[in-house]
């Protein structure tokens, strides 16, 4: 029978492996199965909320008592800052009279000639104008202070000042009644009465002066004011006689 039929010798072979384990070998696929996992959810008992309780309690009333309540601040008794020794005028402006004029803008009748200027223009711009406002008797007009501070101001305009004798004056208003944006900018009043402060805004009659800005010479202003403003050709001639005839 095996050696007449060796192919069913071969089918019984197989029945006989299947039989004893084929499952192990043609089924390996029900290896790869994982049981589902079933979260644990922790307990908690009444003693752990107890002990929790205990670590972490809530001060009493007593020992919330025994807590010093801060009083209200005093303001008294915060640091004072420190007395600031009021600047001496009269002080800073001995020998600095006859250079600093103190009669205002407005201080004598007739025209009036303004060079708005400010310390951030060069030196060399700063001290030719000086030069020619002397000559002129112009008045120069600055907005501010230098850092915040008299002193410093009085001593950077006698540096360049120096012999010369000139009128300053720090007016802030006058560089918004005659819309002056920058610096230099000369300003030709008909009358000194325009150059007095006369409230908030522009309050100076357009017809009253001319106005011009540029980093020109004083006697170039002038001159502009002349071809420009015939109304004040008259007014400018009077300045540019001075500038011309006092000697530098």
């Amino acid at each position: 029978m095996w050696a007449t039929d060796p192919w069913r010798r071969h089918r019984r072979l197989a029945a006989a492996v299947l039989a004893a384990g084929g499952a192990g070998l043609f089924g390996c696929s029900a290896l790869a199965q994982v049981a589902p996992v079933t979260p644990v959810t922790p307990q908690v008992s009444d003693a752990d909320i107890e002990r929790a309780r205990h670590q972490h309690r809530m001060p009493t009333d007593a020992e919330l008592a025994r807590i010093p309540v801060p009083a209200a601040p005093r303001i008294d008794a915060l640091p004072q800052p420190a007395t600031v020794k009021p600047i001496d005028l009269e002080a800073l402006s001995k020998g600095f009279e006859a250079q600093v004029g103190q009669s205002g803008l407005g201080g004598s009748a007739g025209p009036k000639l303004l060079v708005f200027v400010s310390f951030a223009m060069p030196e060399a711009t700063m001290a030719r104008l000086l030069d020619q406002a002397a000559r002129a008797r112009a008045t120069l007009v600055l907005r501010g202070l230098v850092n915040g501070s008299l002193r410093d101001t009085v001593e950077r305009l006698q540096r360049l000042i120096g012999e010369r004798q000139v009128s300053v004056q720090i007016d802030p208003q006058a560089f918004d009644r005659f819309s002056v944006v920058r610096t230099p900018s000369f300003v030709l009043a008909r009358n000194a009465a325009a150059t007095l402060p006369c409230g908030a805004g522009m309050c100076v009659a357009s017809d009253q002066y001319v106005r011009a800005a540029g980093d020109v010479s004083l006697d170039y202003a002038l001159r502009f004011f002349q071809r420009s403003a015939p109304r004040m050709a008259r007014d400018a001639a009077t300045f540019l006689q001075r500038l011309q005839e006092t000697p530098r």
